[in-house]
């Protein structure tokens, strides 16, 4: 249009060089950062973060006999750490330091153990060289393929659902408490590592429980555990509920961080809504972004939850034939497809101590 003053596509873009220096510095703090991730997940599984919270201001080489490690590794760790605005280093005495106030988000008994996330980093970094295949031939991937993944998912979920449960989660269902103590049956879909259903038994055992996941070497640890305590209602077994149309009669059906990386996720929601008793209850935790792309850049975590989603997530749910929606499938489409399955009554919340997942109640 004449006297238009919008930039024509074909016309070169002016390269600015101030903003190519802004993401210049953004990159490469991305670098350090991950350095940072790495090593937290390192200084969480050794007990260095741990030996470092409980101690005084200490040496590389009484931190190392403290922990029982080489004090070479260590030094060399610290050092990481201490670049990264972590630890504490005091030259004059040659000492490191973990203050309160991160010990707090790097170790347990804080708000949250960010180390424990950490994790995922390296469990993900494991499989570059499938993942970039997996680009080019756009087939999926398995849980044998992720190395200590259930490990780490059960750490994940002690930490922001177990952990939570009866104070925060549970009460999200009215009255759920009192039929617990009096006695019901619970399903747990997607059980992964069994710490929920554990904590669960051991508080109501009036109260039958039982645990269903595709992969039993994930509730394996769970599963000794109940032998070990004789927990007598509480059942885990491996079952593959794609092609299920029930699961059973249950007052009140779990899922936690299980649907979206289904094979059938709204064939297995059909199946609960079948398999709940009329006074029954389905109790979902899943990722609360949002199914629209653009309202996930704020996200302090969208980066990294998409990130998962690419590496785990939807790989995963290809690679049983499934259609790969993603860890990010949204809240919106959420309750579309809750809808879907037969669900009338569905009410969404958000818990304070959760800044991933959204909480949702359905009922038939």
């Amino acid at each position: 249009m004449t006297g238009s003053t919008t930039a024509r596509r074909d016309e070169p873009a002016t390269f600015d060089d101030q903003k190519a220096q802004v993401f210049a510095g953004k990159m490469l703090a991305a670098l350090s950062n991950a350095a940072l991730v790495l090593m937290a997940s390192v200084g969480h599984r050794t007990g260095l973060l741990a030996q470092l919270a409980s101690s005084p201001p200490t040496t590389s080489v009484d931190l190392a006999a403290k922990a029982g490690l080489a004090e070479r590794y260590v030094r060399e760790w610290l050092a990481v750490m201490t670049t990264a605005g972590v630890v504490v280093y005091d030259p004059g005495y040659a000492t490191y330091a973990l203050p309160a106030e991160h010990a707090a988000f790097l170790t347990d008994g804080g708000p949250v153990n960010i180390a424990v996330n950490s994790q995922f980093l390296a469990v993900t970094a494991g499989v570059e060289d499938e993942i970039v295949a997996r680009f080019r031939d756009g087939k999926g991937m398995h849980y044998h393929h992720y190395g200590r993944f259930h490990e780490v998912m059960a750490e994940v979920s002690d930490q922001s659902i177990a952990s939570k449960l009866l104070d925060h989660i549970l009460p999200l269902v009215p009255g759920i408490r009192a039929r617990l103590e009096k006695g019901i049956d619970v399903l747990d879909v997607g059980c992964g590592g069994g710490r929920a259903l554990l904590l669960l038994a051991r508080q109501f055992p009036c109260s039958r429980f039982v645990g269903l996941d595709a992969c039993a070497d994930a509730f394996a640890s769970a599963g000794e555990a109940a032998r070990v305590d004789r927990l007598g209602n509480l059942t885990f077994r491996a079952c593959d509920i794609s092609g299920l149309e029930t699961l059973g009669a249950y007052d009140l059906v779990l899922a936690f961080d299980a649907v979206h990386d289904q094979k059938n996720p709204q064939g297995m929601l059909r199946a609960i809504r079948r398999s709940l008793r009329r006074d029954g209850a389905f109790l979902m935790a899943d990722i609360g972004g949002s199914s629209d792309l653009e309202k996930n850049i704020p996200h302090p975590l969208g980066p990294f939850i998409f990130m998962m989603s690419c590496m785990h997530c939807m790989p995963i749910s290809l690679g049983q034939g499934g259609p790969g929606l993603g860890a990010m499938w949204g809240v919106e489409l959420a309750s579309e497809m809750l809808a879907a399955a037969g669900f009338s009554n569905v009410r969404m919340s958000r818990l304070a101590h959760d800044i991933v997942n959204a909480y949702f109640v359905a009922r038939p």
